[in-house]
């Protein structure tokens, strides 16, 4: 489609088409990545993009470098890191203060040298279990743990993608890109007084949940297990558990079954059901009567009270309702294999449903019941599709429920002693890293070339499996980059970025420089907030580059303040992943997250801008 015929001026169709994007990005309809790919498109057909650069992106070195960041940073997690951080890191006692110290300033450090939602993946167990230990609410921990993940994030080059991204940026303008500790003095300086803050001050801006925020409160499991018995008349006699759930073609875990004063768990029972079987469970009423209805199960009266007690205790404790007790008496779960876990942000699970994704039948996992935004979803369970940051609570077998999660990209979050993949290779992977580091800060390679040599060779010596190595990817992420490279290019080309620095240029004339510094820092970082920060740094990058050409002073201040501030998205829990992550768990809401957000914004803000002017003067 020529442009000539569409009588618009190419600047004017790039607004359109990223005003269209960024709106879509807001409304949250459809993923970011299927926005991004609509955007290339609808530029390569008004001839904005070439042709035969579309799809360019996909092998541009930004977005080679994070996914082989991504790839090394699960090697991390399956190395055997969890298991030495949580043994150093629980050791330190009740004192809240201190337990924000070690978990951030933990979580900042890793997250310099790893993917920051790789790391913050790696303490959110941690935290979670140091919550439960010392009766500490895990609203108290979880955000000031993931706003450490984004500002440790800032130290390095591989970090973050902005980081990755604007380093690639300068080097097409200057031909030489940013090194990997270019970041650091800023990111260090930044990092640093945005732990100070938190530790000292922010922690009490965030929210205490203790009820909701707990999983325990949230999966109040033994109140809501009832027994079920199999009589002589039940169509359940003579059938299987997978034979039941078919039947009754509705998601009800059957936790266990109770046979000759032998309880068994329902993921290890394969036998065929058999009159005099009790099914333990969890079941509402509208469950109860499909039960009774379809397959004939009833619930075990409860003795009454002028009955002897230990007829209720050999049957296992009965569940059951009271008459005139509206909460039946707690079911003794022990030995059940029953685990909660937190949908990642890269999950197969996001967005699919227990039937499509067959949980029980290719993963062996019994969905007991999900929790989203601190509260426990009432609607059935088949019905739910679930989203990051739900809390699921599964049973499942101890041998295969690690590898069930992983492969799913779900967290654990239970009190548990679950290794998650493969033997301790930590020191293996931390060296092939070092050496990857060496070869970038010497220039022997590109930093694509050395993040993706260290990733493939972690994966041909079995530091992480392929299949893992594969799953590590975040395809949205690799798509929306590879996507809005080449749209961010066309902002640039067709002059659009050279019209708004124009518009802040003349707005600004009759200010000093800082006042425009400022201004780039809040936009880009109210823009971070409601998209992706790699999608903020591709916009904001051309933007601030035209801005440093009207004022003719140095590129490099403007590119590290979009680098900063795109990666500093605490205002809300869907401005980046880790606040996703930790939104469930926590049991915040939309709007707990500014509390704390904003002054730390304001805090990254004050400190960042004398600090990039120390080490890059205009």
């Amino acid at each position: 489609m020529a442009l000539e015929s569409i009588g618009l001026a190419p600047s004017t169709l790039v607004f359109i088409i990223l005003g269209l994007t960024l709106g879509a990005f807001i409304w949250g309809r459809f993923r970011y990545d299927l926005v991004a790919l609509t955007a290339l498109l609808a530029s390569v057909m008004l001839g904005l993009v070439p042709a035969d650069s579309a799809f360019a992106g996909f092998g541009h070195p930004a977005v080679i470098t994070v996914a082989a960041v991504l790839v090394l940073s699960r090697g991390f997690e399956r190395s055997g890191v969890v298991d030495v951080i949580a043994n150093q890191v629980l050791k330190v006692g009740e004192r809240l203060l201190l337990q924000l110290l070690v978990l951030v300033g933990t979580v900042v450090v890793l997250s310099g040298i790893m993917n920051n939602v790789g790391a913050l993946a790696l303490l959110l167990p941690v935290a979670m279990r140091m919550a439960r230990e010392h009766n500490t609410s895990p609203s108290l921990l979880l955000m000031p743990l993931a706003f450490g993940s984004l500002l440790g994030g800032l130290t390095t080059l591989i970090g973050t993608p902005p980081n990755i991204i604007i380093s690639s940026y300068r080097g097409n303008i200057t031909g030489e890109n940013f090194g990997m500790f270019s970041f650091s003095p800023v990111g260090i300086a930044v990092a640093g007084a945005g732990l100070a803050f938190i530790v000292l001050i922010g922690w009490r801006l965030t929210p205490k949940r203790s009820g909701k925020a707990s999983t325990e409160e949230m999966f109040d499991t033994a109140n809501y297990l009832v027994e079920l018995k199999v009589t002589e008349d039940s169509k359940a006699n003579g059938l299987t558990l997978p034979q039941l759930r078919d039947e009754l073609e509705e998601t009800i875990p059957v936790l266990a079954v109770v046979r000759d004063d032998n309880r068994r768990a329902g993921y290890s029972f394969h036998g065929i059901l058999r009159e005099g079987d009790i099914l333990l469970l969890e079941a509402g009423p509208d469950e109860l009567k499909l039960l009774e209805d379809k397959v004939g199960l009833s619930a075990i009266a409860e003795p009454e009270p002028e009955d002897d007690p230990s007829e209720g205790e050999a049957s296992g404790n009965s569940g059951a309702e009271k008459e005139g007790d509206d909460k039946r008496q707690p079911v003794d779960t022990e030995g059940l294999q029953l685990i909660e876990a937190v949908v990642r942000n890269d999950s197969m699970m996001n967005n699919r449903s227990v039937k499509q994704l067959r949980l029980n039948q290719q993963f062996g996992l019994h969905l007991v019941a999900v929790a989203r935004d601190g509260s426990r979803l009432k609607q059935r369970l088949r019905d739910i599709r679930f989203q990051t940051g739900d809390v699921l609570l599964l049973q499942g077998s101890e041998k295969e429920i690690s590898d069930s999660l992983s492969t799913l990209g779900c967290l654990p979050l239970a009190n548990r002693e679950l290794h998650l993949g493969q033997p301790r290779k930590l020191a293996i992977s931390i060296g092939i890293f070092a050496l990857a580091i060496v070869a970038m800060l010497f220039d022997l390679l590109p930093a694509a070339v050395a993040m993706s040599t260290a990733a493939l060779v972690s994966l041909l010596i079995g530091v992480l499996p392929l299949r893992d190595g594969y799953q590590a990817i975040d395809g949205p992420v690799i798509v929306l980059l590879a996507a809005m490279l080449p749209v961010g290019e066309a902002l640039e080309t067709s002059g659009g970025a050279e019209i708004i620095a124009n518009s802040l240029l003349t707005f600004g004339v009759d200010w000093p420089i800082y006042v425009s510094l400022v201004g780039l820092f809040v936009l880009t970082m109210l823009l971070s907030n409601v998209v992706n920060n790699a999608a903020a740094a591709l916009l904001m990058a051309p933007i601030a580059a035209s801005l440093a050409q009207g004022f003719d002073v140095s590129l490099d201040p403007f590119l590290m303040i979009v680098a900063v501030s795109a990666s500093c998205a605490f205002l809300t829990p869907i401005g980046h992943q880790s606040n996703t992550l930790v939104l469930g768990p926590g049991g915040y809401s939309f709007g707990d997250y500014w509390k704390l957000g904003l002054p730390l914004s304001i805090v990254v803000l004050v400190v960042a801008l004398p600090a990039i002017l120390w080490a890059w003067p205009l």
